[in-house]
C-alpha cells in the first residue's frame, strides 16, 4: 500500500514513517524540512519529500496512487498558538482545505491526529468520551476541531474517507528534551542533566499519558477501519498527575527531581482523561505498553542522547 505521511519529520510521524515501511508499505514522507534530530533512513520504502503545506502545488503530484494519507502536520503548538491566531489559521485551516479541495479527486482515505489535551476545553467528567462538549481555550484547539469539522464536510459532500484520532499525550524516544511541549520528554531531560523543573500549582494537574509506539498502532488500525463512526480518543484511559509523573521519572532515572513550584495558572485544566472505550471496540485497539515500562524505554533512549552531547 503506498502511504503518504504529512509531518513526517514530527515526533509521532518518525515513529509512523519507520512502522509503516518496516511493514512493507511504499511511504511518501512530507514535511518541511527533515533537520539533524531526525536521522533520514536507509529503508528503500521511504521516498522523503519536503515542501511548504500552506503554499504546496504538488497535491496531485503527490496523491497520486496514494491509498492512505496520515495529516500529522500542524504549524502551531498549543501553549503559543493564541499568540498568532491568524498564523495559526492560515497555516493549518487553509492549508488543509488546499489539501482537501486535491484529495477529494482521489480515492484515498485519511487519518487526522486530533487533539484530545485541547479539543474539549474545560472538562466535567472524570473520564472524556467522544461526546463531551468541545470548547477548545486555546486557537491551537480550535483549529483542530474545525479540520475535524471541514473532514466530516468533505465526507458528506464528496464520500471523502477520514478517521479523527483525538490523541491525549504521547511520550516515547525521539521527543526532544528541549522543546516546548511534552512534559515527559522536558520533566525526564530536566531531571537527567540536574536541572530545576517549574511547576504551576501543586503537582496535582491530571493527564492521560501515550507511549508512542501505542499511537502509531491506532493509526494504523484506523486506517483499516471500515465502521461508522469517524472519531476516536486515543489515550492510556489513565489520569496520572504532575507528581506522580515526576516520581515515575524519579524511578526509572534512579535520579530525584528538584521541583520549583509556582502559582497555578488560570488556562490550566486540572484533569484531563480521555475515555477509549470506542476504540478499543470498534478499531480493535488497545495500548499495550505500560507507562513506567514506556518511561524506561525513552530514559534509555534520552540518557545516549545527552551522553552523546557531551
Amino acid at each position: 500500500m503506498r502511504c503518504l505521511v504529512l509531518g513526517a519529520s514530527g515526533f509521532i510521524g518518525g515513529h509512523l514513517i519507520t512502522s509503516l515501511a518496516d511493514s512493507g508499505h511504499q511511504v511518501v514522507a512530507y514535511a518541511r524540512h527533515f533537520d539533524s534530530n531526525h536521522s533520514i533512513s536507509t529503508n528503500t520504502n521511504i521516498e522523503y519529500v519536503t515542501g511548504d503545506f500552506c503554499n504546496e502545488q504538488r497535491w496531485n503530484e503527490l496523491l497520486t496512487g496514494v491509498q492512505v494519507c496520515y495529516h500529522l502536520i500542524s504549524t502551531t503548538v498549543p501553549k503559543s498558538s493564541n499568540d498568532d491566531p491568524i498564523a495559526d489559521v492560515t497555516g493549518n485551516i487553509i492549508g488543509t482545505l488546499h489539501f482537501l479541495e486535491a484529495a477529494k479527486k482521489k480515492n484515498v482515505r485519511i487519518v487526522f491526529a486530533s487533539s484530545g489535551g485541547t479539543v474539549y476545553g474545560r472538562i466535567n467528567t472524570d473520564s472524556i468520551d467522544e461526546h463531551h462538549p468541545t470548547d477548545p481555550l486555546c486557537s491551537y484547539g480550535i483549529t483542530k476541531l474545525a479540520i475535524e469539522k471541514y473532514l466530516l464536510l468533505y465526507r458528506e459532500l464528496h464520500g471523502m474517507r477520514s478517521v479523527v484520532l483525538r490523541i491525549a499525550n504521547p511520550y516515547g524516544e525521539g521527543q526532544q528534551p528541549d522543546a516546548i511541549q511534552g512534559a515527559v520528554a522536558v520533566f525526564m531531560g530536566r531531571v537527567l542533566r540536574g536541572h530545576t523543573i517549574d511547576i504551576w500549582g501543586d503537582g496535582s494537574v491530571v493527564r492521560d499519558y501515550i507511549y508512542v509506539q501505542d499511537v502509531v498502532q491506532a493509526m494504523i488500525a484506523a486506517s483499516e477501519y471500515g465502521g461508522r463512526l469517524n472519531v476516536f480518543n486515543v489515550g492510556s484511559g489513565v489520569g496520572v498527575s504532575l507528581l506522580e509523573l515526576l516520581g515515575m521519572i524519579e524511578q526509572v532515572t534512579a535520579k530525584k527531581a528538584d521541583i520549583i513550584f509556582h502559582p497555578s495558572r488560570s488556562f490550566d485544566v486540572p484533569r484531563n482523561v480521555l475515555n477509549i472505550t470506542a476504540a478499543q471496540k470498534e478499531l480493535e485497539w488497545t495500548p499495550q505498553i505500560p507507562m513506567i515500562e514506556g518511561l524506561k524505554k525513552t530514559a534509555l533512549w534520552m540518557q545516549e542522547k545527552i551522553n552523546d552531547s557531551l
